[in-house]
C-alpha cells in the first residue's frame, strides 16, 4: 500500500479515478467546465486529507467526495445568482447524447445509483454502503431506474 502522505499517493490517485471523479462532476455540473473545477476540488481534498485507505476504498471515497462538492457547487451563490439572471455559466452547445440526456432526467438518488452500477461496477451492497442506504432500496431503485431510463428513451 502506497503511504499517503507520499506524493506517489497522489498522483497514483490522480491517474487511476480522475477519470470516475470528472464524469461524476460531470453528471451534476453538466458542462466541462464546471466539472473541472470540481474535480479540482476533489483532488485538494484529498492532498488536505490523505486518508489511509486505498484501491476500492479510496475510488469509493472519491466519489462520494464528489457527489458532496457537486451538490456544494449547485447550492453555491454563484450558480443562484446566475440562474436568477437566467444565464448559464460557462454554457456549452447541446451535443449531448440521448443516454446522458436520459440520465439527466433521473432524480439524483436514481442517477448516483445507476452510475454507480453500471458505469462503475459497484454492487448493490457496496453502493448502499456508500449512499447510506439499505441494500435493497439499492437494487429497487436501480431497477426502477433502469425502467425510468427506458420509458425516456422511447420519447426520444
Amino acid at each position: 500500500m502506497t503511504d499517503p502522505t507520499s506524493e506517489k499517493f497522489i498522483s497514483d490517485a490522480v491517474n487511476s479515478y480522475s477519470d470516475t471523479v470528472f464524469r461524476v462532476a460531470y453528471s451534476y455540473a453538466k458542462n466541462r467546465c464546471d466539472a473541472e473545477d470540481i474535480l479540482q476540488e476533489v483532488f485538494l481534498q484529498l492532498i488536505k486529507t490523505r486518508p489511509d485507505i486505498c484501491g476500492e476504498q479510496l475510488k469509493a471515497w472519491l466519489i462520494r467526495v464528489t457527489i458532496n462538492k457537486s451538490k456544494d457547487f449547485l447550492r453555491s451563490y454563484k450558480r443562484r445568482t446566475a440562474a436568477m439572471r437566467g444565464m448559464r455559466p460557462h454554457e456549452e452547445p447541446k451535443e449531448y447524447d440521448d443516454v446522458f440526456e436520459a440520465l439527466s432526467k433521473l432524480s439524483e438518488r436514481d442517477r448516483n445509483a445507476i452510475y454507480l452500477h453500471y458505469y462503475e461496477g459497484y454492487t448493490a451492497r457496496e453502493i448502499a454502503g456508500m449512499l447510506g442506504e439499505s441494500e435493497r432500496a439499492v437494487a429497487k431503485r436501480v431497477s426502477r431506474a433502469r425502467i425510468k431510463l427506458k420509458d425516456f428513451l422511447k420519447e426520444v
